[in-house]
């Protein structure tokens, strides 16, 4: 078959880029839910050490349960590995139409 029409790239780009913010704000709101739970913490803070940790800076507040200790090492592996998935994700339709276009000019062999 030949490659997509550019407009049809676009669109399957732009969903996977949609699915990949949905991802992020589901991880984003694991993360406030167990900062609230495990430490106390507020909307504020909580969004804020969730954000730090998804963005590979490390908690911003002090943790002060071994609970939630446990939680921010679970939560920073998860998010650690999410960025991957994500990426993944998101570039999938580049490399598709960049190996769809390799084997079109081979003469599909």
């Amino acid at each position: 078959e030949p490659v997509a029409a550019p407009h049809r790239f676009r669109s399957r780009l732009l969903l996977n880029v949609a699915a990949g913010m949905v991802i992020i704000l589901a991880a984003e709101l694991i993360g406030m839910a167990g900062y609230a739970g495990f430490e106390g913490m507020n909307a504020i803070d909580a969004f804020v050490n969730a954000a730090m940790i998804m963005s590979g800076m490390g908690p911003i507040t002090p943790l002060n349960t071994d609970a939630g200790k446990i939680f921010a090492g679970l939560y920073a592996i998860f998010c650690g590995l999410l960025i991957f998935a994500i990426a993944g994700l998101v570039l999938a339709p580049v490399f598709h139409r960049v190996l769809h276009r390799f084997h079109v000019e081979d003469g599909g062999k």
